[in-house]
């Protein structure tokens, strides 16, 4: 074993042994003596009325114990599903928001929709009963694509969301964009799609639930992103107090934001768990997933930008269609929040101005997804800043330059009212365009034109709100026991990130002592702290920061109770590396020694507002025009995510961002039929994942501003590669094919559809 100075230096996780040795212990990983296993019958048809449910046969099937269905689900009032589009829309509109019950009542909506649950004492049981059951449906006309959804006389999918718009909303100023756009030299305009995908994490959903009549509380073994919003959500669908729900994890393997919400699975199995009096335990396949996961992205959206003569930005106009599935979900909000937040991109842009309709379709919900709107805003203005740039033929990186917020205008405030803290652009610019030799490039497309290859380059520059969260404050709780040891207890959870590794890296740094005497405890089952889940690129910046502020007041009350034993004032000790000394005499007292008559437990709290991480993508590709086949031959990163703690960590979150938003580009798309609304793509075989030499290589520079906003000044990078990497991929792919005429494509930009229109304009030339 390396010691602590090594161990760090290398770029170790702490978590990294337990994770490789297989010594890990995931959802699925959890059992309970007598436990009973779920499965669920689910809907083959995207939309139809349930005209009845038998399960006499799944009843009479060996091992079954229990059937479960949407009488069920009324029965125990479970129906209402909490969402976070509680925001007044357009006029004032309310959100409307349909009941889901649990499991479906009367109707089903999408393909996947749970219709019933079988309990039995083996999982292979569960899965035999649940094919005995026999649901008859009553077919009806579906739609599945968001614009015919909102069309006159598309199928309704519910009675109290007329013509499927479940919210309508508008943010800026409609009459200052149009008359910009009136006195404009040039209007760029694009219509662009956030295509919808599947966020696919590495380890599936599982539950396994247990209920006590005694206490009438409820035990969760869940795959998770923080115990409180997923405590919170299920007690709003549910209506059992919060404090009736507790929850057991220690390993999760990805989330992506999927992790966060209540899904009706884990409510139904409090009610099999309290029916049946036995723990009950649900692992999903990777196809359910597929089909009940929330997916992630789908929006649609006409972007205009207007230009004075000399290249300077005067107003934007975006419309969005923004497809939320069949039910509204919790993270819907941020396709809308986040987006206006970042309308502006990094740009001075006087005038903005956006709409959005939500369109309900009888598709898997929609939701948080790596990013949550934050991609999909950076999409459409960089591709609209680089259609600019073509159609007026001004360099991109100039057109940029010439619109960047200066430095001296930070912290910006936006005409959409957002508060952007500090960037610097131009140096953020000019490190990028330096690492990427942004000046060479010409003489390296010639080189691939000489191979046969189309080559192209493309650039994004992109800013972000990460950090805020919705929780009152963020705690941390810090006990110092008579071994010396530091236990941090936080209620965020990392699914991946390295928490165990930087919160402990932060105070042991504060107390200055090796790292390996900190230890991190993430959502302990009867914690109270409050806090924000980890997701939104937020928990250095908020759990970091408490925990940064908890051991200087360890380091505070340490002194003090130091004093007390010298038997001098506090402002005669001082501290540091692990020790407390009085300044005169030298005398010293360790903080294991502190702890001996009595533990020490010291409680902080803060609560923080949005960071701004800001970063230059440049990247270039090569086409080949025979098959269509892209290869991403450079990618260069420049990044502020304000202050680094462990470059190693902010250089994995980036990297794995980078290739997330590669595979959205590259592949990455749920599609459903158009008449039947069957997905099409439901498992590995039929969905696109980006695999290893997708991105062989990505040349990364840190450029920070330190962050005012939190202690330690750091900025959240959790999603950061992402919302650079997709507008820069498809930029890149663009001007590699812009030559033959073609000036727009959609995402996923497969080697069919490169190929095809690339066909399309030889055969147009010709």
């Amino acid at each position: 074993m390396h010691d602590d100075t090594e161990h760090h230096s290398h770029g170790n996780r702490v978590e990294d042994l337990r994770l490789i040795t297989g010594a890990g212990k995931y959802a699925a990983d959890w059992n309970v003596p007598g436990q009973l296993y779920g499965y669920f019958v689910r809907a083959d048809r995207a939309h139809a009325d349930i005209v009845s449910v038998d399960a006499s046969k799944a009843l009479a099937f060996p091992g079954v114990t229990h059937v479960f269905t949407g009488e069920d689900a009324i029965k125990a009032g479970y129906i209402k599903g909490p969402h976070a589009l509680t925001f007044p829309g357009r006029d004032g509109m309310q959100a409307r928001s349909p009941d889901r019950p649990v499991l479906a009542h009367r109707r089903v909506r999408f393909v996947g929709e749970g219709v019933a649950l079988v309990i039995a004492d083996s999982a292979g049981a569960a899965q035999d009963g649940a094919e005995l059951v026999e649901v008859e449906y009553r077919d009806l006309p579906c739609v599945v694509q968001p614009e015919p959804a909102l069309a006159t006389g598309a199928p309704q999918l519910h009675d109290d969301v007329p013509g499927n718009l479940a919210f309508e909303a508008e943010a800026g100023d409609e009459e200052a964009v149009e008359a910009a756009f009136a006195k404009a030299s040039h209007i760029t305009r694009l219509k662009v799609e956030s295509t919808r995908v599947a966020p696919s994490p590495m380890e599936p959903r599982a539950c396994l639930v247990t209920y006590d009549p005694g206490r009438d509380e409820y035990l969760f073994n869940v795959v998770m992103q923080g115990v409180t919003t997923l405590r919170t959500q299920l007690s709003a669908y549910t209506n059992v107090p919060q404090d009736k729900l507790k929850f057991e994890t220690r390993d999760v393997g990805g989330g992506f934001g999927q992790r966060t919400i209540a899904y009706p699975e884990y409510c139904a199995l409090m009610i099999a768990t309290k029916a049946s009096g036995k723990p009950v335990k649900w692992v999903c396949s990777r196809v359910e997933g597929f089909l009940t996961d929330t997916h992630g992205r789908n929006n649609i959206i006409d972007g205009r930008l207007a230009l004075d003569a000399e290249g300077k930005f005067l107003a934007m106009r975006l419309d969005w269609v923004s497809d939320m599935g069949a039910y509204l979900q919790p993270g819907a909000m941020g396709h809308i929040r986040n987006t206006i937040t970042c309308m502006t991109g990094v740009y001075r842009i006087p005038a903005l101005y956006a709409s959005y309709r939500v369109p309900l379709t009888n598709t898997t919900p929609v939701a948080s997804y790596r990013g949550a709107g934050r991609p999909d805003i950076a999409y459409v203005v960089e591709r609209l800043v680089n259609h600019a740039a073509q159609e007026t033929g001004i360099d991109p990186a100039d057109l940029r330059r010439r619109n960047f917020i200066p430095p001296s205008a930070f912290p910006y405030k936006t005409p959409t009212g957002a508060v952007y803290e500090i960037a610097d652009l131009p140096g953020l610019l000019d490190k990028a365009l330096a690492l990427s030799d942004w000046q060479g490039y010409s003489k390296r497309r010639a080189k691939s034109k000489d191979a046969g290859k189309l080559r192209g380059i493309g650039i994004s520059t992109v800013i972000e709100n990460t950090g805020a969260g919705n929780a009152a404050k963020d705690e941390i709780e810090i006990r110092l026991d008579a071994s010396g040891t530091v236990t941090v207890y936080t209620v965020s959870k990392a699914q991946g990130h390295g928490h165990e590794t930087t919160l402990a890296q932060i105070v042991a740094d504060a107390l200055q002592v090796p790292h390996a005497q900190v230890k991190v405890v993430q959502c302990a089952v009867d914690s109270t702290l409050q806090g924000n889940h980890t997701g939104g690129s937020r928990s250095t910046v908020g759990a970091g920061s408490v925990c940064h502020l908890a051991a200087h007041k360890l380091i505070e009350e340490g002194k003090a109770l130091a004093a007390l034993e010298m038997h001098l004032e506090p402002s005669q000790i001082s501290y540091g590396h692990g020790e407390f000394k009085s300044n005169e005499s030298g005398r010293g007292i360790k903080l294991a020694d502190l702890a001996k008559k009595k533990p020490l437990s010291i409680l902080a709290e803060g609560k923080f507002g949005s960071t701004f991480p800001n970063g230059c993508h440049i990247a270039e590709v090569e086409v080949d025009p025979e098959t269509g086949v892209t290869e991403i031959v450079s990618y260069c990163a420049v990044d502020d995510c304000g202050v680094v703690i462990n470059h190693a960590i902010v250089e994995g979150q980036l990297h794995g961002g980078v290739v997330q938003g590669a595979g959205q580009v590259f592949g990455e798309q749920v599609v459903y039929d158009p008449d039947t609304g069957q997905p099409l793509t439901a498992s590995f075989q039929d969905y696109y994942m980006p695999r290893a030499g997708l991105l062989r290589e990505i040349r990364g520079q840190e450029h920070p501003t330190p962050s005012k906003v939190s202690p330690l000044g750091v900025k959240g990078v959790g999603e950061s590669g992402c919302t650079g990497s997709i507008p820069v991929l498809v930029a890149a792919v663009i001007d590699a094919i812009r030559p033959l005429g073609i000036q727009h494509l959609d995402m996923p930009l497969t080697p069919a559809r490169v190929w095809g229109a690339i066909d399309n304009a030889s055969r147009q030339s010709s």
